[in-house]
């Protein structure tokens, strides 16, 4: 304890030689009008910084202007004032009007960041830092009223000719982006979505008369200062203060508004999978959603117990298992809820159904959140849920077969041996697909987020080569029992076809996806430039090695699949022969052509048949992205085939060069294409 005391470090009660334990800065003082003009910068930079992640200790609570409005703490908005003690003189200061009105805009906007976040799931420190240290963000201040001293002050800042009209337009500027924001935030989830997105866009037209008149700006340093820690009710050691720069403050609030209005393009509902691709496709997005829109998007998807705010959990759940599994089947007839008698079929389907949605509500919820978390956290999360999932799909076995008694579903007598009985286990094969398409994302994730040596990216790409497989017979098995549904069906109404033809254009564009994410990633599990060992295969296996299907590779399966057989001459640690390396690259070089195709075959398929109704551009950027990265593919296995050819008794990495692209400079994230050139000479 003897060595925290008058450590700068620990003691925030420390003093330096000179320092004085109270504050010289007069809050009271007036300041010019680029200074109000800095302040109000100032005070953004220090508001963002509370987004990006830092606490309110060493960012906006820094504020010695905040702080004489927060505390004591006022019961009314009278009392929120920087003149406590009543000093006359200040009613039509610029200070009093203008600093002011901004200034308890800015604390009710952060008391409504801070209420939605916390109301949502979210790692804090990890993204977010909630200590508000014993001080109350004006909670109990009506918005209307703030709302009404920004716009008092932004007839008095125009009204002052006194003033450069440049000045002038400044402060409009800020004051009228801060009223905007306040809006938006105020009613992120109400009714009136389409004035939220309009706010959001008012900002974003903003911001760059922002940047363009911050030159004019002149900082008020003294009126930040780390001493105001003092006063804050913390148990924790004082930290200093963020000073992030207005250009990072600039492009973090552009893409903050820019990304705050998109996500409300999720409300309007076209079905599950539509809903899933909207949210992959967006927690996508470079540079990744800041916190706040993350859980924005979290409670738009879901709350008070409801999908984008009308479709419940078992609308939610039957409308993928009809798209994926069950078209036009009795298990999700609406009908069977009615039937009152227990010795009826459908009382015993409907009984069995309901308890079903229960199982795997929360799963599949939770696999929404897990997308919505940073990149790092979805991938670990992932790693737990297809724990969950691996349960629920054997659950959903047993069910299966007990629903079998009231649906007198038949086998197809297609299997080995001849004549075996094949069932379809549609709740199952449904949560089977979710397994292995989290599994998939788990394996890439780790491309984007670097997790694997360069010496492992073959392998993994053979693996998430084996997952798509797994993928594909399992969709083709589907296909098969759909069609075999389709036929058996002698009279289908409008709203049967309908469904069926739903399902097939699902499968259809889903066995397309699966088959070229299989196709890339085999071009790139053969003898690429980019080596693994036994213990970094257990490291990169250990989240699947409790699935029961598919089954995780063993390392010599994995070697075997991915190494070229021994010979002489190529490397000295694999050692094959040029005709081995030249046959392994035919069928990457084929992969590659396949997989292009494939990919510009999803590229060219409608918003509505390729499930992005809601994010169709950003999907389609992300197609072109990945052909981009099957070009690229091409182009380098071309390259190794030429170094082959002109080795002439050198080893291959005299002849090559080869570079592994950082993160962010490839062209899809979840592609590493290595760069290759031949050497000079």
């Amino acid at each position: 304890m003897h060595g925290q005391i008058m450590d700068p470090k620990m003691d925030s009660g420390f003093l330096a030689e000179g320092e004085a334990l109270e504050t010289t800065f007069d809050v009271m003082k007036e300041l010019l009008p680029e200074e109000v003009v800095g302040l109000m910068d100032q005070m953004l930079c220090h508001e963002m910084a509370w987004q990006m992640g830092h606490p309110l200790s060493t960012s906006l609570f820094t504020s010695y202007h905040i702080d004489r409005l927060l505390w004591p703490e006022p019961k009314k908005l009278q009392d929120a004032r920087f003149d406590r003690h009543g000093e006359p003189g200040l009613v039509d200061s610029m200070l009093h009007i203008a600093v002011r009105a901004y200034c308890l805009a800015t604390i009710k906007c952060c008391g409504f960041v801070h209420r939605r976040i916390g109301a949502e799931h979210y790692y804090e420190e990890e993204d977010f830092v909630s200590n508000l240290y014993n001080r109350a963000l004006l909670d109990d201040l009506d918005t209307v009223d703030v709302q009404e001293l920004l716009d008092e002050a932004l007839s008095f800042a125009g009204q002052q000719s006194s003033i450069d009209s440049a000045l002038r337009r400044a402060i409009c500027t800020r004051l009228t982006l801060r009223k905007h924001l306040l809006s938006a935030l105020e009613f992120d989830l109400g009714p009136h979505q389409h004035a939220q997105i309009r706010h959001w866009r008012h900002c974003s037209e903003l911001l760059p008369g922002l940047r363009q008149s911050h030159r004019l700006s002149k900082p008020v340093e003294n009126a930040f200062s780390i001493k105001v820690q003092r006063t804050l009710a913390s148990s924790v050691p004082p930290r200093p203060m963020v000073r992030n720069t207005f250009e990072e403050t600039h492009t973090f609030l552009t893409n903050l508004c820019r990304d705050a209005a998109d996500v409300y393009r999720v409300s309007r509902y076209y079905g599950c999978s539509n809903v899933l691709n909207f949210t992959y496709s967006f927690q996508s997005r470079k540079p990744e959603p800041s916190i706040y829109v993350r859980c924005l998007l979290q409670s738009l998807i879901f709350h008070d117990l409801k999908v984008l705010g009308s479709v419940t959990i078992t609308e939610l759940v039957h409308d993928d298992l009809e798209e994926l599994v069950l078209p036009a089947d009795i298990l999700l007839d609406p009908a069977n809820g009615n039937v009152e008698a227990p010795h009826d079929p459908r009382f015993q389907i409907a009984k069995e159904m309901r308890g079903f949605v229960l199982r795997v509500g929360d799963p599949l919820l939770d696999m929404f959140r897990a997308i919505c978390m940073n990149r790092s956290r979805m991938r670990r999360m992932l790693c737990h849920l297809i724990m969950d999932w691996e349960s629920v799909q054997v659950e959903a076995e047993n069910l299966d077969v007990e629903l079998r008694k009231y649906t007198c579903e038949r086998p197809l007598a297609e299997g080995e041996p001849a004549g075996t009985e094949i069932w379809f286990f549609p709740l199952s094969s449904w949560a089977y697909h979710y397994k292995l398409r989290q599994t998939e994302w788990i394996i890439q994730l780790g491309f984007e987020l670097d997790v694997y040596q360069t010496g492992e990216l073959r392998g993994m790409y053979w693996y998430l080569s084996q997952v798509a497989g797994a993928r594909i017979q399992h969709l083709e098995r589907i296909q098969t029992f759909s069609t075999r549904r389709s036929g058996q069906s002698k009279k289908l109404g409008m709203s049967q076809k309908m469904s069926f033809k739903r399902c097939y254009t699902f499968l259809d564009v889903t066995l397309l996806e699966a088959s070229a994410t299989q196709w890339f990633a085999v071009s790139l599990s053969k003898p690429l430039p980019y080596s693994t060992s036994e213990l970094r295969h257990a490291l990169r296996m250990r989240p699947f090695l409790q699935l029961s299907i598919p089954e995780p590779p063993s390392y010599a399966e994995l070697a075997a699949a991915t190494s070229i057989a021994p010979g002489t001459d190529i490397k000295d640690d694999e050692g094959s022969t040029e005709e081995q390396a030249i046959s392994m690259l035919d069928i990457a070089e084929e992969a590659a052509k396949v997989a292009r195709k494939e990919w510009e075959a999803l590229g060219k398929l409608d918003a509505q048949t390729a499930r992005c109704v809601n994010c169709e551009e950003w999907w389609r950027a992300s197609v072109k992205d990945i052909i981009r990265a099957c070009i690229a593919c091409s182009i380098a296995i071309a390259t190794v085939k030429k170094g082959i050819s002109n080795k002439k008794g050198r080893l291959l990495p005299d002849v090559l060069m080869a570079e592994v692209p950082e993160a962010g400079k490839r062209y899809h994230d979840f592609w590493i294409v290595p760069k290759l050139s031949l050497r000079v000479g």
